[in-house]
């Protein structure tokens, strides 16, 4: 069984995620996610908060999920943000046109490519319909924004889910940058849902119709693209680069990409360096992640430059960031239809910012840690996750329920909820609920047993060596402090034989 299953059929049966509204026939492509699933997300978070948002200085913001029509006729999601779609002439079932060429060829073909190029691809190898075997109609592009009617009047859409979060950040960048009193480069960044009616939503939480984004924009003066105040920290910093007209994967520093103008400019390959670092804090090893410099037919509409951050997963190279050179494309098009002025004045000098994108998804950074995280013992899946991503670092386990031994693990519970995440479970076998808090990635269980009632000491066991060591209640929290700093647990206290 491959990883991918495995975690499939793990998050349904521990309801870790599953789809929205299950009981009701669910839409396709929208998931709920459970107290485990949840977790992690926040942990996921919070360490994007901690390596990108305050890294690079960056204020945050949240923005509303609907903006009026003009806003997306501004950006040009209106005519720009579709993908190719094409029917079978007799059956009538609908098929994404790149990926069904991809499927069939074993060739990409970008989604941005025109209507005719796909058809004559789809006419060269003769491609027919998956399901039937008969013909394919024309391709046709199919614009994936969810309109909406707002007011009781409206009989046609004015206002639309927005498709990404980065338009809230356009629209109020004006009113953040006079407010926050910092000079250019100001990052903004903003986590929440974003909504694309999919053709064909596929492989769980890699294409989603509700999706949560990781988003900083930074806006900076283009002609100070290579004035990086932290640059002799990030210089040295080595990039894994998958050029446009090289075959393999290569490692550049910060300095040599800049230098062989492989990159803008220092801006460019110090925030690539800071999303890489993010990255590898979550456990990711860098002969499994890489930055892919994109085509310009495979870009973005508003993107001069694009290196799309991939890693190698079950399913494939897949991506998790969008990283683009947007230019002053967004705040001069908003500027354009607003007709309010977007400009700002600095060092005696008028103009529009260029914005550098970090755009990140946090639905498949989440299946992603999660298979970077799977291993087996005892043929059943185990989560061993970074500490600083464990939904849970500790469980509190009762040997039984009775004779106060969920009393006492509920005081044990409390004391250690002060600086830890803790959870109390007293269902179940100890050994059942053992297997089950391995599985889900729990680094550390305490059990409360007869003993603790006589000597006031409990059993703390370790996830991964399964080993158990006696220690005393109040040396507890420190015990653990110590684990998570790389101490041994036989080094904690007396090991049980």
């Amino acid at each position: 069984m491959n990883k991918y299953k495995e975690i499939t059929e793990f998050a349904d049966r521990r309801a870790l995620f599953f789809p929205t509204a299950e009981i009701h026939s669910a839409l396709s492509g929208f998931w709920d996610f459970g107290p485990m699933g949840a977790a992690l997300r926040r942990k996921i978070t919070e360490l994007w908060r901690k390596e990108i948002v305050k890294k690079v200085d960056s204020v945050e913001i949240e923005g509303c999920v609907i903006l009026p029509k003009q806003n997306f006729e501004a950006s040009g999601h209106l005519k720009n943000f579709v993908d190719p779609l094409v029917q079978c002439k007799k059956c009538h079932k609908i098929f994404r046109a790149d990926k069904l060429i991809e499927t069939e060829t074993g060739k990409e073909v970008p989604e941005a490519a025109g209507t005719k190029e796909f058809d004559g691809i789809i006419k060269k190898n003769n491609i027919k319909c998956p399901a039937c075997g008969k013909e394919l109609a024309n391709v046709k592009k199919f614009n994936m924004m969810i309109g909406l009617s707002v007011g009781p009047v409206s009989k046609e859409y004015n206002a639309f889910l927005r498709p990404e979060t980065c338009q809230n950040i356009f629209t109020s960048f004006q009113k953040i940058y006079k407010s926050s009193r910092v000079s250019l480069p100001l990052g903004i960044s903003q986590i929440g849902k974003a909504f694309r009616n999919e053709i064909s939503p596929r492989q769980t939480l890699v294409r989603l119709r509700e999706l949560t984004q990781l988003e900083t924009e930074i806006f900076f003066n283009p002609k100070k693209i290579n004035e990086v105040e932290e640059w002799d920290r990030y210089k040295n910093h080595m990039l894994r680069l998958k050029l446009l007209k090289e075959k393999d994967t290569k490692s550049f520093s910060c300095e040599e990409a800049v230098k062989k103008k492989l990159v803008s400019g220092k801006l460019v390959a110090y925030y690539l360096a800071i999303t890489q670092q993010f990255f590898e804090k979550c456990g990711f090893s860098p002969e499994n992640f890489r930055f892919r410099e994109l085509e310009d037919k495979a870009k973005a509409f508003y993107s001069k430059e694009t290196w799309d951050f991939e890693v190698k997963s079950e399913v494939g190279w897949l991506e998790l960031v969008a990283n683009n050179y947007r230019t002053d494309y967004d705040l001069s098009s908003h500027q354009k239809v607003s007709g309010v002025d977007l400009s700002v004045v600095e060092d005696d000098e008028k103009f529009i910012p260029h914005v550098w994108e970090i755009s990140m998804g946090l639905d498949r950074i989440f299946l992603y840690v999660l298979e970077n995280s799977l291993a087996t013992r005892d043929n059943k899946p185990i989560f061993k996750f970074p500490y600083y991503l464990n939904p849970l670092h500790v469980v509190v386990l009762p040997l039984v329920r009775k004779d106060g031994l969920d009393k006492k693990s509920r005081e044990i519970s409390e004391l250690l909820k002060e600086r830890f995440d803790v959870k109390y479970d007293e269902k179940s076998s100890i050994g059942k609920r053992y297997v089950i808090y391995d599985q889900f990635g729990v680094p550390l269980a305490v059990t409360v047993d007869y003993d603790t009632m006589k000597e006031d000491t409990v059993t703390l066991r370790d996830r991964d060596t399964q080993k158990q060591v006696r220690i005393k209640i109040n040396k507890l929290p420190e015990a653990i402090e110590k684990f998570f700093s790389g101490e041994k647990i036989e080094k904690l206290g007396n090991i049980i034989k």
